[in-house]
């Protein structure tokens, strides 16, 4: 239930509002999940007015604004094609219209595949705080603290260019969540990342390592303890071997095919 509506023009504004104790304050970005249906009592902060929808290319670098939609970053001819595969998986038409990449950030859970992809590619947050200024942090180190942190914005998102990006999942339909997704990125360097989703609280990375030996064994210990309703872990671990080694085996291809 929302309790409060407010639609800051500044950013100054908006940290002041959402660096409160009370009333628990929310941004408020695409909606999708705030517009549900709930029993928290909660005050909304519209960042509409905030000019967090533009992106831009700085070098080797996409900078996405955190209020960009993930249709306009599906749509966008900097996204390559792996990331426009993974955004279509995230979620429809409707929903891609609405959401907004820091929204994904903030409340994609385990079985996103646009938020592994995220952790594949090593993204980076501009992220500015009500009483520090502003800051830049990986989004793997910003991940398990996310639900603790207060009076802070995601303003922006810095990903690699230079990199490919392949996106292999299990489902029970191609329309559905996966079961269990992998999600590799590599580097021109060799520099190869590799992120799981499908279960729990968020994507995890099974590796980050200067060459793609050994993925089958990384991805198995990363899913050694991902049994849920929908999938046991010796399930989830045989597939992800598969789904690993395909994943790994189309981004060398993409890389050797361009060189």
């Amino acid at each position: 239930m929302i309790l409060e509506y407010h639609r800051p023009k500044t950013l100054k504004e908006a940290l002041q509002l959402l660096n409160r104790s009370t009333p628990l304050t929310r941004p408020l970005a695409g909606g999708t999940l705030l517009n549900r249906p709930g029993e928290d009592a909660i005050a909304a902060v519209d960042l509409q007015s905030l000019g967090l929808e533009q992106y831009e290319v700085r070098g080797k670098l996409f900078s996405v604004g955190a209020m960009v939609r993930l249709q306009t970053l599906l749509d966008a001819t900097q996204t390559g094609d792996g990331l426009k595969d993974v955004i279509r998986h995230e979620a429809a038409l409707n929903i891609r219209q609405a959401a907004t990449i820091a929204g994904t950030v903030v409340v994609g859970d385990g079985r996103s595949p646009l938020l592994a992809a995220l952790l594949a590619l090593d993204a980076r947050l501009e992220i500015h705080h009500a009483e520090a200024g502003a800051s830049r942090v990986d989004l793997g180190d910003w991940l398990p603290f996310r639900r603790t942190r207060r009076g802070e914005l995601i303003t922006a998102l810095e990903l690699p260019l230079n990199v490919r990006l392949a996106y292999q999942y299990v489902a029970r339909t191609p329309a559905d969540q996966a079961i269990i997704g992998v999600v590799a990125v590599k580097w021109p360097a060799g520099r190869t990342r590799l992120a799981l989703c499908g279960w729990g609280t968020a994507p995890c990375l099974a590796m980050d390592g200067p060459e793609p030996g050994g993925v089958e064994e990384a991805v198995r210990s990363a899913a050694s303890a991902s049994g849920d309703q929908w999938a046991s872990s010796a399930y989830r671990q045989a597939a992800a071997a598969v789904l690993a080694r395909r994943a790994v085996d189309l981004v060398t291809s993409a890389a050797e095919t361009e060189a």
